[in-house]
Protein backbone atom coordinates (compact mmCIF):
# COMPACT_ATOMS: atom_id res chain seq x y z
CA UNK A 1 0.00 0.00 0.00
CA UNK A 2 1.66 3.32 -0.92
CA UNK A 3 1.00 6.14 0.23
CA UNK A 4 0.12 9.51 -1.42
CA UNK A 5 1.20 12.69 -1.34
CA UNK A 6 -1.23 15.58 -0.02
CA UNK A 7 -2.16 17.92 -3.13
CA UNK A 8 -2.58 21.04 -0.80
CA UNK A 9 1.20 23.34 0.41
CA UNK A 10 2.05 23.18 3.88
CA UNK A 11 0.27 25.91 6.19
CA UNK A 12 3.65 28.17 6.29
CA UNK A 13 3.40 28.64 2.45
CA UNK A 14 -0.26 29.15 1.92
CA UNK A 15 0.06 31.73 4.29
CA UNK A 16 2.72 33.52 2.26
CA UNK A 17 0.22 33.36 -0.51
CA UNK A 18 -2.25 34.92 1.81
CA UNK A 19 -0.07 37.85 2.13
CA UNK A 20 0.08 38.35 -1.41
CA UNK A 21 -3.45 38.69 -2.05
CA UNK A 22 -3.53 42.00 -0.78
CA UNK A 23 -3.81 44.61 -3.93
CA UNK A 24 -1.24 45.98 -5.67
CA UNK A 25 -2.09 49.33 -5.28
CA UNK A 26 -2.37 48.77 -0.89
CA UNK A 27 1.03 48.09 -1.74
CA UNK A 28 1.86 50.62 -3.48
CA UNK A 29 0.28 52.94 -1.20
CA UNK A 30 2.57 51.69 1.58
CA UNK A 31 5.72 52.18 -0.43
CA UNK A 32 4.88 55.76 -1.61
CA UNK A 33 4.62 56.36 2.58
CA UNK A 34 7.92 54.91 3.26
CA UNK A 35 9.88 56.48 0.43
CA UNK A 36 8.10 59.94 0.98
CA UNK A 37 9.20 59.69 4.76
CA UNK A 38 12.95 58.70 3.97
CA UNK A 39 12.76 62.07 1.57
CA UNK A 40 11.46 64.09 4.10
CA UNK A 41 13.53 62.58 7.36
CA UNK A 42 16.70 64.13 5.04
CA UNK A 43 14.90 67.34 4.07
CA UNK A 44 14.42 67.82 7.81
CA UNK A 45 17.62 67.22 8.52
CA UNK A 46 18.64 70.09 5.57
CA UNK A 47 16.16 72.23 7.41
CA UNK A 48 17.66 71.89 10.78
CA UNK A 49 21.19 72.52 9.36
CA UNK A 50 19.83 75.72 7.51
CA UNK A 51 21.16 74.71 4.65
CA UNK A 52 21.63 76.63 1.34
CA UNK A 53 20.35 73.72 -0.78
CA UNK A 54 16.82 74.76 0.32
CA UNK A 55 14.50 77.19 -1.83
CA UNK A 56 14.01 80.28 -0.16
CA UNK A 57 11.18 80.50 1.99
CA UNK A 58 11.15 83.44 4.18
CA UNK A 59 7.90 84.31 3.24
CA UNK A 60 6.24 80.93 3.51
CA UNK A 61 3.98 79.74 6.44
CA UNK A 62 6.39 79.60 9.29
CA UNK A 63 8.67 82.61 7.75
CA UNK A 64 11.97 82.28 7.58
CA UNK A 65 12.61 79.83 10.38
CA UNK A 66 13.42 76.97 9.19
CA UNK A 67 13.53 74.99 12.25
CA UNK A 68 9.81 74.83 11.90
CA UNK A 69 9.77 73.41 8.50
CA UNK A 70 12.32 70.85 9.74
CA UNK A 71 9.47 70.16 12.57
CA UNK A 72 6.77 69.94 10.57
CA UNK A 73 8.86 67.62 7.98
CA UNK A 74 9.44 65.18 10.28
CA UNK A 75 5.74 65.36 11.88
CA UNK A 76 4.72 64.10 8.12
CA UNK A 77 7.60 61.66 8.02
CA UNK A 78 6.48 60.46 11.86
CA UNK A 79 2.85 59.84 10.33
CA UNK A 80 3.42 58.49 6.89
CA UNK A 81 6.02 55.26 8.43
CA UNK A 82 2.94 55.00 10.96
CA UNK A 83 0.75 54.74 7.62
CA UNK A 84 3.07 52.59 5.73
CA UNK A 85 3.65 50.30 8.54
CA UNK A 86 0.08 50.13 9.16
CA UNK A 87 -1.36 49.78 6.06
CA UNK A 88 0.82 46.43 5.56
CA UNK A 89 -0.11 45.30 8.96
CA UNK A 90 -3.45 45.37 7.74
CA UNK A 91 -4.76 47.84 10.68
CA UNK A 92 -7.76 50.14 9.74
CA UNK A 93 -5.72 52.85 10.80
CA UNK A 94 -3.27 52.97 8.45
CA UNK A 95 -6.17 54.26 6.10
CA UNK A 96 -6.95 56.97 8.07
CA UNK A 97 -3.61 57.99 8.45
CA UNK A 98 -2.90 57.64 4.56
CA UNK A 99 -5.74 60.46 4.12
CA UNK A 100 -4.63 62.48 6.81
CA UNK A 101 -0.77 62.04 5.18
CA UNK A 102 -2.39 63.05 1.98
CA UNK A 103 -4.48 66.03 2.94
CA UNK A 104 -1.56 67.40 5.24
CA UNK A 105 1.07 67.15 1.72
CA UNK A 106 -1.12 68.64 -0.39
CA UNK A 107 -2.01 71.35 2.10
CA UNK A 108 1.73 72.01 2.45
CA UNK A 109 2.81 71.41 -1.40
CA UNK A 110 0.14 74.39 -2.30
CA UNK A 111 1.87 76.63 0.28
CA UNK A 112 5.23 75.63 -1.24
CA UNK A 113 4.62 75.22 -5.08
CA UNK A 114 5.52 78.89 -5.62
CA UNK A 115 9.31 78.77 -4.19
CA UNK A 116 9.53 74.84 -5.38
CA UNK A 117 8.12 74.24 -7.50
CA UNK A 118 8.83 70.79 -9.10
CA UNK A 119 8.93 69.52 -5.29
CA UNK A 120 5.25 70.75 -4.56
CA UNK A 121 4.19 68.94 -7.85
CA UNK A 122 5.45 65.90 -7.24
CA UNK A 123 4.56 66.18 -3.63
CA UNK A 124 0.86 66.52 -4.97
CA UNK A 125 1.24 64.02 -7.53
CA UNK A 126 1.84 61.54 -5.06
CA UNK A 127 -0.69 62.69 -2.48
CA UNK A 128 -2.86 61.92 -5.08
CA UNK A 129 -1.99 58.58 -6.02
CA UNK A 130 -1.53 57.40 -2.04
CA UNK A 131 -5.29 58.93 -2.52
CA UNK A 132 -6.17 56.66 -5.39
CA UNK A 133 -4.55 53.67 -4.08
CA UNK A 134 -6.44 54.12 -0.62
CA UNK A 135 -9.85 54.86 -2.28
CA UNK A 136 -9.92 51.74 -4.71
CA UNK A 137 -9.15 49.36 -2.10
CA UNK A 138 -11.34 50.73 0.61
CA UNK A 139 -13.32 47.21 0.72
CA UNK A 140 -11.22 45.38 0.67
CA UNK A 141 -10.05 43.69 4.24
CA UNK A 142 -7.58 40.45 4.72
CA UNK A 143 -10.55 38.71 6.71
CA UNK A 144 -12.93 39.28 3.85
CA UNK A 145 -10.45 37.68 1.73
CA UNK A 146 -9.94 34.42 3.88
CA UNK A 147 -13.53 33.80 4.06
CA UNK A 148 -14.02 33.82 0.09
CA UNK A 149 -10.67 31.46 -0.61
Amino acid sequence: MSSQADPSPPTSVSSVYAALSRPGWLTFAAVVLFSVGCLRVISALYYFADSNRLADLTFGAFGGNLFLWGLWDLGIAALAFLAGWSLLSNHRLGRVLGYLWAVFVIVQSFMIVSYAPWFGFAAIVLAILVLLALSTTSGWTEDAQKTSS
